[in-house]
């Protein structure tokens, strides 16, 4: 289970929680413009845009979870359980498998627009990646500056929305989430004005009331609506690190702490990362589980022109800083 956003301010953020009860060793890893991406169907990239994000690297090819390119553009892949649907190969079409959509997409586009027209053409085939790492049900939030959009491949091919507020979760389909979302059209981070009888006098007992109905549990669903009032609804300051302490903060009001979602019996789901990527400067923000403070990499600072994967581990230690 996971939350995606894309947050404008002065500056445009993208990222998510990640939320697992296990994980892949995952990396920060940045593929740059020369690594050739070798895909099973298609021609490979032996030229392309440079890519930072989130990956589990496998056999020499970066599956990666959340990604931004050099242009700006980003992407995330979400769980998708019981809708995803893998087609067969077919002739005529653009056959990538599903771990290889991230890669094809960040390193062939620069704009949402691009990718509205190319993935009219694609077809998302059932091939896993190997047997030990078969295919997940996926769904794509996929953003750039202005625009953002959601790919679902479903029963009878697959689907693309525009997602004008910018936040994913997982089920169900985004269309459906969007029609509950109106269900809270009426919260507001106002007080209430009083229309339940004009008999009643009383006034607000407390701040937040215009939010009361805000789903507080860890559903897809209910984070859908949290993450949406939130940034929605959402001030921060003019400097880039209030920027990005805020939209870790829309990321907190929907992560999961272990312990409150079972998956089975003795494990439970919980966030394993949060991330921000700064599609501005090329700056990849993470936090983990067990760090809360803000780790970045830096993109621009590495030989964009290499042919070699660049990696850096993840930071997982707790920072506690004394001030005495």
């Amino acid at each position: 289970m996971c939350t995606a956003i894309s947050f404008s301010a002065k500056n445009h953020y993208f990222g998510r929680n990640l939320d697992l009860y296990y994980n892949y060793n995952e990396q920060i890893v940045i593929t740059p413009r020369n690594f050739c991406l070798n895909f099973r169907m298609e021609e490979s990239q032996k030229n392309h845009y440079s890519i930072i994000g989130m990956a589990t690297v496998e056999d020499g090819f970066p599956l990666y979870y959340d990604a931004m390119n050099e242009k700006g553009l980003a992407v995330a892949a979400l769980n998708f359980p019981n809708n995803a649907r893998y087609y067969r190969v077919e002739k005529g079409k653009i056959n990538i498998a599903p771990f290889e959509l991230i890669p094809w997409i960040l390193g062939s586009f620069g704009w949402v627009d691009e990718v509205e027209q190319a993935v009219k053409a694609l077809n998302l085939v059932d091939v896993s990646f190997s047997a030990d790492l078969p295919n997940s049900p996926l769904h794509w939030m996929i953003s750039d500056k202005t625009d953002s959009l959601v790919l679902e491949p479903m029963e009878g091919g697959i689907k693309v929305h525009r997602n004008p507020l910018g936040v994913l979760t997982n089920n169900p389909p985004f269309e459906q989430q969007m029609l509950l979302l109106q269900n809270y059209s009426k919260l507001s981070p106002k007080n209430p004005e009083k229309t339940f009888s004009p008999r009643i006098k009383a006034k607000p007992y407390s701040l937040g009331l215009g939010g009361w109905g805000l789903p507080g549990d860890m559903s897809s669903p209910s984070r859908f609506v949290r993450a949406a009032f939130i940034k929605e609804n959402s001030v921060c300051g003019s400097q880039e690190t209030d920027e990005i302490g805020q939209f870790f903060h829309i990321l907190t009001s929907v992560e999961q702490q272990n312990g409150v979602t079972e998956v089975e019996k003795g494990k439970f789901e919980y966030t394993l990362y949060s991330s921000c990527l700064s599609t501005f400067t090329g700056v990849y923000y993470y936090t983990t589980y067990q760090n809360r403070s803000i780790t970045a990499v830096d993109m621009k600072r590495e030989n964009l022109n290499s042919s070699n994967l660049i990696f850096y581990d993840l930071v997982k230690d707790e920072k506690i800083t004394f001030q005495n």
